[in-house]
């Protein structure tokens, strides 16, 4: 977790302040996570123990993961399996997936209407 938070804030630059949440799961609550985080000027945000709205969004990004990508076939390397996390994150959810908590609209597409709103204001 601690390469793909590495490789996020090498491509998004989040500015200072930001929050990342994520659930209680060894991986989010590691040290080295933890730290890399605040090294970037960001907050961890970890849900509370036992309550299921808290962190609803990710759980259903989970979810759709494990249905999608993670249950279709036997990933025979890590590396393998990391390619095609990366695949279906960066690809098909960000750039091809649209949503409708952003209108209809990929990620890719809200952010970037977004940088353009805030640039010409």
């Amino acid at each position: 977790m601690v390469n793909a938070l590495d490789m996020a804030l090498r491509v998004r630059k989040p500015a200072p302040g930001g929050i990342v949440h994520a659930d209680h799961g060894v991986q989010f609550t590691s040290l080295a996570f933890i730290q890399k985080i605040r090294s970037a000027g960001l907050l961890p945000s970890f849900g509370t123990v036992g309550d299921a709205l808290d962190n609803a969004m990710m759980e259903s990004f989970w979810s759709l993961m494990q249905i999608e990508l993670l249950n279709r076939k036997k990933w025979r390397t890590r590396i393998e399996l990391a390619n095609a996390i990366f695949e279906y994150i960066e690809v098909f959810c960000n750039r091809k997936r649209r949503h409708s908590s952003l209108g209809y609209q990929t990620p890719a597409d809200f952010d970037f209407a977004l940088s353009r709103q805030l640039n010409s204001a």
